[in-house]
């Protein structure tokens, strides 16, 4: 387990440099390598990816497993996980008077990159509308604005190495305006200025973060204003970009074209994420990988792909994950996939992972987790080969028609749902989100619903509304026959 408990005196540290150095590229809309780099973290080859975060963890992977077991040089957190809805209540992150803070909140070990930015990968749709203030976030009890001077007052109390420029998007919004699209670029710039004059105030031998300035995804014209400000006014006091939409790469100034690329654009499968590297993409979020995991697929593809007489039982393309719901893994004691030397693969077989998901026990998904987040390594790091050595369009090429162009959908069930996960319209109904683990048959008797085996009066009578069963309706049955009309939801 990494030690936090003894943090270095940053204070007293001169200012440390973002360096980001490009190892090979050609033309402007092409792949590239790159090498980015920060003391004291670990070192970022690109095009590569960062883990996708839930209230500072990478879902399903514990800290000790995120140390021991996974190759993940750094991490992007959404600042809404951390903001509570009323204003008046301070959250805890920022209650914390130490040195890097949200680093010890979420015990992340020290060498770990930490980027921040205000929402999450991908953003779930805000009814409450960006103002040329604020911004509309979704905290984990509902919707409420931060403002710009938060946003950066946040960003200097919890000192990441990285910051997403804010930026004004409307997520979800399906038709975007002229006129809206001008307040964007104007409303950004804005944003822009605030969180480098934030920064500024930093005393200079204190530790400053590095700013990634937002590329929004609207057309180059209609924010050209703000790029031109981004050249003329800040392009030294910015460290890298963050791109809303890569089919705007060929749009970026020149003068940006040095800097580290990070993409926004929710790739929806391993082929999308080719064609933004194509483009000329640095680093990456993947939250597909989580979504697989929670599908209960693991993943299943290599760069550059196997040559195509190896796919299986004479398929036209070969799948991109294994469904492990399915019953015919039950008795397989083969690993999730041969060529892998991760933790599940070494340790584990499908019929074990298989028996976890189905009797609903959380390692499952966490074994899955680790896996896949290994397959997505192995993947980069067989892209940065095939850049090197010249070769990376045909891969392309031959992956594309090796694989099937989507994930598999999903079959089973997933582990239950987080707040975050359900869109807009969901919030705020008084009906659980989540099924019960058990059929409401009938009225509550004491011995079965979920009372603790206590003889002290104040915990005898807490009720765990997860925990047994509710006999709503047997009062008067006989209790032989109460245990015969159980029924689990895994009955059905």
């Amino acid at each position: 387990m990494t030690d936090i408990t003894a943090a270095p005196n940053l204070k007293n540290l001169p200012p440390e440099t973002l360096d980001f150095t490009l190892l090979k590229t050609t033309t402007a809309l092409a792949p590239r390598l790159g090498r980015l780099s920060l003391p004291g973290r670990k070192t970022l080859l690109t095009p590569g990816f960062l883990g996708n975060t839930s209230r500072g963890v990478v879902p399903h992977i514990s800290h000790d497993n995120f140390a021991k077991n996974t190759n993940i040089n750094g991490v992007y957190i959404p600042l809404e996980d951390f903001v509570e809805k009323l204003p008046q209540k301070t959250p805890p992150v920022f209650q914390i008077d130490t040195v890097d803070p949200l680093r010890r909140f979420i015990a992340l070990p020290r060498d770990t990159l930490l980027v921040i930015g205000a929402r999450r990968q991908p953003a779930i749709p805000c009814p409450a509308a960006n103002t040329n203030s604020e911004v509309g976030i979704l905290t984990s009890v509902g919707f409420r604005s931060i403002s710009s001077d938060y946003y950066a007052a946040a960003a200097r109390k919890l000192q990441p190495d990285i910051v997403i420029g804010l930026a004004d998007i409307p997520f979800g919004q399906a038709a975007i305006g002229v006129r809206r699209k001008d307040k964007m670029s104007d409303r950004t710039e804005s944003w822009m200025r605030d969180i480098i004059a934030k920064r500024n105030t930093i005393d200079k031998d204190e530790r400053r973060f590095h700013i990634f300035a937002p590329i929004l995804p609207i057309e180059g014209q209609l924010q050209s204003w703000y790029l031109d400000h981004l050249v003329d006014n800040m392009v030294d006091k910015i460290s890298g970009v963050a791109i809303y939409d890569s089919h705007l790469l060929d749009e970026l100034p020149e003068e940006l074209q040095q800097l580290p690329r990070m993409s926004f654009d929710n790739p929806a499968s391993p082929q999308a994420l080719l064609r933004q590297i194509s483009l000329g993409m640095d680093i990456f979020t993947v939250p597909f990988v989580s979504d697989a995991t929670d599908a209960g697929i693991a993943l299943d593809f290599t760069f550059p792909a196997p040559k195509k007489a190896n796919l299986k039982n004479g398929s036209l393309r070969q799948s991109l994950g294994i469904d492990m719901w399915l019953t015919e893994h039950s008795g397989s004691m083969t690993p999730l996939t041969g060529a892998c030397t991760c933790y599940t693969c070494i340790k584990h077989h499908r019929a074990y992972i298989q028996h976890l998901l189905s009797a609903k026990e959380m390692l499952g998904w966490v074994l899955i987790q680790l896996h896949n987040h290994a397959i997505m390594d192995t993947f980069f790091a067989g892209v940065r080969n095939s850049i090197a050595n010249d070769t990376f369009e045909q891969d392309v090429t031959a992956f594309e028609a090796f694989y099937e162009p989507k994930l598999p959908e999903k079959t089973g069930e997933g582990p239950r749902v987080r707040g975050y996960q359900f869109q807009a319209p969901e919030h705020g109904k008084p009906t659980k989100k989540n099924p019960k683990a058990y059929k409401p048959l009938g009225a509550p008797l004491n011995a079965f619903h979920g009372q603790q085996p206590n003889k002290k009066p104040e915990i005898r009578d807490n009720i765990d509304d997860d925990a047994l069963i509710g006999l709503i309706g047997l009062e008067n049955v006989d209790p032989e026959e109460q245990f015969e009309n159980l029924k689990l939801e895994d009955d059905k």
